[in-house]
């Protein structure tokens, strides 16, 4: 049967960075999946992290900068980006910051993140 998710739950996080988590462990008890939206403000940055989950990222708009041990790249509105379990990856924006969905599978955990030490 088909259930209506009324509205996301906001997750709360350090700077202005907003995640409204849809599907996942805090909204719905997902823990296979979790699909969230995120808007990241111009210079925003977060810690490298290397996941355990498959992280899928769709651009809806502005820029994410998505850095890997090999390479850099702008991940811009319109675009998509996957990173694999084990891969190291850190996430920033530059002057146009960024509004994009995050999916992850399993869903994400802060543990399961793997995040560089500050």
């Amino acid at each position: 049967m088909p259930r209506l998710i009324p509205a996301p739950t906001v997750i709360p996080v350090p700077g202005d960075k907003l995640i409204e988590e849809y599907f996942g462990r805090v909204n719905t008890g997902d823990e296979g999946l979790s699909i969230a939206r995120m808007k990241a403000p111009a210079g925003w940055s977060e810690p490298g992290q290397r996941p355990t989950f498959r992280e899928l990222t769709v651009v809806l708009e502005g820029c994410l900068v998505v850095e890997t041990e090999g390479e850099t790249l702008e991940v811009r509105g319109g675009q998509a980006i996957t990173c694999e379990p084990g891969e190291w990856v850190r996430y920033s924006t530059g002057a146009e910051g960024a509004h994009y969905l995050a999916i992850c599978l399993p869903a994400f955990s802060l543990d399961g993140a793997g995040r560089d030490p500050e």
